[in-house]
């Protein structure tokens, strides 16, 4: 596979008289299941019956959908399975080998711990799951990035874009990648640019607060007045060259002239030794690990980094700019 694909690549027909389960109610199954319905697809949901379940089977209900168990998802045809990576080893899922099995993330075909008979893709939007049924409902789509891991059928790729395009995920354009390539995609945005960013936003703050700087301004400059997610979005639907056009001259100047003076920081390479990590595997049993250990890591992660201070400093701040503010103020 290679290239992209939209809304014309796709039929809808190649789906006629096949049944789609979708395993899972919550951020994603919810959205793809009234999605896919209301283009005209004949979908089932499927739920875990234990406990702390009852609440996504009555809301599927409520929906107007016909409720499952999981195991009963395998006798579909198309089975989309949207819960997380964690959880999806363990529901014993064995499709017919007719079957095209769906997942909404690479992980965990990635790194084999998903290996089910029958045809097996990934289409993944590039959107939050509320996200995934809002754009669909205004009709604006979004972005996917789409992958056939195994196709038994010869009819893989043609029933998984029937699929993508049954959720809106074509309307905008679908990017062929590997469920590999998305999960070392998807983990590096997270674990090397995203600790990166931070621990330039520390220091920036840092190097402000010493010029005596409010440490209530920075960080509306950083987040709270909403400019930079602004300014992000004018990349998306711009691009760079055109939304440099909104900024003053001496912003652009700054910007620009002051481009390369970071370069003698080797951030590469603790990228390329994170990214070794992600691309091999190694992390991916790392969470296994501490997944299975009841996440202790992680709660201590959690409290050190995002812990109630830091909850309750946000919060101040929030009351004194901002949405809640302009609320509380009236």
């Amino acid at each position: 596979m290679g290239g992209f694909f939209y809304e014309r690549d796709a039929d809808l027909g190649v789906l006629a008289g096949q049944r789609v389960a979708v395993v899972g109610y919550g951020n994603q199954g919810r959205p793809w299941a009234l999605n896919m319905r209301d283009s005209g697809l004949a979908v089932s949901v499927h739920v875990r019956a234990d406990q702390g379940r009852d609440q996504s089977r009555q809301n599927a209900l409520s929906d107007g959908f016909e409720v499952g168990e999981v195991a009963e998802a395998c006798d579909a045809d198309i089975i989309c399975v949207l819960v997380s990576d964690d959880a999806i080893a363990s529901l014993g899922l064995v499709p017919d080998d007719e079957a095209l099995t769906i997942v909404a993330s690479g992980y965990t075909l990635a790194f084999e711990r998903f290996s089910p008979p029958g045809d097996v893709a990934m289409v993944a939007p590039r959107m939050l799951g509320p996200e995934v049924r809002r754009c669909y409902s205004e009709g604006v789509g979004f972005i996917t990035a789409v992958g056939v891991q195994q196709d038994r059928t010869g009819t893989a790729e043609s029933r998984m874009l029937a699929v993508a395009k049954a959720i809106g995920g074509l309307r905008q354009g679908a990017i062929a990648m590997t469920p590999h390539q998305e999960a070392v995609l998807d983990l590096a945005v997270e674990q090397l640019l995203s600790p990166a960013l931070t621990y330039v936003n520390t220091n920036f703050v840092m190097v402000l607060l010493e010029q005596g700087i409010p440490l209530e301004a920075i960080t509306t400059e950083l987040f709270f007045s909403g400019e930079v997610e602004r300014n992000y979005r004018l990349l998306r639907e711009e691009g760079f060259v055109a939304q440099l056009d909104h900024h003053s001259p001496a912003s652009q100047y700054g910007q620009l002239s002051r481009r390369g003076r970071f370069d003698h920081l080797d951030v590469a390479s603790t990228m390329k030794q994170l990214l070794a990590d992600i691309s091999s595997g190694r992390f991916a049993d790392e969470w296994d690990g501490e997944s299975q250990a009841g996440a202790p890591r992680l709660a201590e992660l959690r409290e050190m980094h995002a812990g109630e201070l830091m909850r309750a400093v946000e919060a101040d701040l929030r009351s004194k700019l901002g949405p809640d503010a302009a609320l509380a103020h009236q």
